[in-house]
């Protein structure tokens, strides 16, 4: 079955994850999408071979409606396919998808596609530390300059993107991970149409999308994903997702893949696409959980601080909060008094919750991002965006919240 939002009646996104992109008469009858292992694929004609290469290497594009036929699974494959087509109705205003072998996958080939040498990208921090260390340690010897502005800070975010040199590429991730911080998704895209050239403005929605954030809405051009976190939610596959309304973008991000060989794998592409129909409900789920156990903890001797989009005590956050997000999401960072020495005291003592760096599972997870998953910072870089030494990142999965919140508060009662 096909769809399309040309429809006179398009099928709304819960029907449409679980019917487009599948003809169950071309996997024998099966009701779901089959497993397709094949490296390589027979074609029909030398004609159709000659046809799918030129599609493939960008010769020609290819015809409305157009399916080439498929050559090597580095390019393409039935699960890949089926997957991309089938994740699109998720994110609010997106036309194409791209996959990829993990998160990061997904962002380098962003960078690699739209950066050239010599050229500019500006992005917000903190930043997740495995984008950061490419932007800095990748990036940069080849030549890609970039430009740190704080999250949350719009009046310095317009003046970087106003003032960089020729910039190609505007990154955000928010709410920024692990802080929690906002930044205004529309306005770092009206800013950017202000320009001569208009560089691309691509936005991370792991922490919030795709349920509760939606930034091609709000003028982004490209949306990433690690779809290891919430896309999958049982913590036990790698893949990335990227998504746009420009289909010529996609287009390019695929090119790329071609060339990089980060092509999500048929069995990994199964996996995730038969989890995409309960995204929304282990989502809602969890940012439930999240706000219970958060607005419960707030007033808690042993905490400083709790980082938490309907915990926001800043008029520009609460803003912005309201206007770009439907709900505050499954993660909130908790801020203790004690330092390092609390923080490791109240992970040890977790019985429930584990301690482990990965975010968006059904299970709660809960780390110490300055010496885990943002550890390759430097110190000062950690103080300036807020990573301090008593800061953890809980993730709340989808237990009752109540056992979650008994687990948290005997925790802080042993620190």
């Amino acid at each position: 079955m096909s769809y399309s939002k040309s429809d006179p009646h398009p099928l709304r996104p819960p029907t449409a994850v679980l019917t487009r992109g599948f003809d169950p008469a071309l996997s024998v009858g099966s009701a779901r999408p089959a497993v397709f292992r094949s490296s390589t694929y027979v074609f029909s004609s030398p004609e159709a071979a000659e046809r799918a290469f030129a599609v493939a290497t960008g010769k020609v594009a290819a015809a409305p409606g157009e399916q080439t036929e498929l050559i090597y699974s580095r390019i393409s494959h039935p699960n890949s396919e089926i997957l991309e087509d089938q994740i699109v109705p998720l994110e609010r205003g997106a036309e194409e998808a791209v996959v990829f072998n993990s998160g990061m996958a997904a962002i380098m080939t962003a960078f690699l596609t739209f950066v050239k040498p010599g050229e500019s990208l500006v992005y917000t921090a903190p930043l997740y530390g495995g984008t950061n260390h490419l932007i800095h340690d990748f990036l940069a010897p080849m030549g890609i300059h970039s430009v740190r502005v704080a999250s949350g800070r719009g009046n310095d975010l317009d003046g970087a993107i106003r003032v960089a040199t020729d910039l190609s590429l505007i990154f955000l991730e928010t709410p920024a991970n692990p802080t929690m911080v906002m930044t205004d998704i529309r306005r770092a895209a009206e800013t950017a149409s202000t320009l001569p050239r208009r560089p691309l403005l691509v936005v991370d929605n792991t922490f919030l999308g795709p349920a509760f954030q939606h930034p091609l809405t709000l003028g982004a051009d490209v949306v990433v994903y690690s779809a290891t976190k919430y896309l999958s939610g049982f913590s036990d596959l790698l893949a990335g997702v990227a998504l746009a309304r420009d289909r010529a973008l996609m287009q390019r991000m695929r090119a790329s893949r071609i060339m990089f060989g980060n092509i999500l794998q048929p069995d990994e592409c199964w996996m995730l696409d038969g989890r995409l129909p309960t995204v929304g409900l282990r989502m809602n789920r969890q940012s439930k959980n999240a706000q219970r156990i958060a607005e419960a903890l707030v007033e808690h001797p042993k905490v400083r601080k709790i980082h938490y989009p309907t915990l926001f005590d800043d008029a520009e956050q609460i803003k912005i909060r309201l206007a770009q997000c439907e709900f505050p999401g499954g993660i909130f960072s908790i801020e203790l008094d004690g330092g390092r020495r609390a923080a490791f005291e109240f992970l040890r003592r977790l019985k429930i919750a584990r301690d482990a760096v990965s975010l968006g599972g059904v299970e709660t997870l809960a780390c110490h991002p300055r010496t885990t998953t943002h550890s390759s910072l430097g110190e000062a870089e950690l103080d300036e965006t807020g990573i301090g030494e008593g800061l953890v990142r809980i993730s709340v999965g989808i237990e009752d919240w109540r056992d979650l919140l008994s687990d948290f508060e005997q925790a802080l009662e042993a620190v």
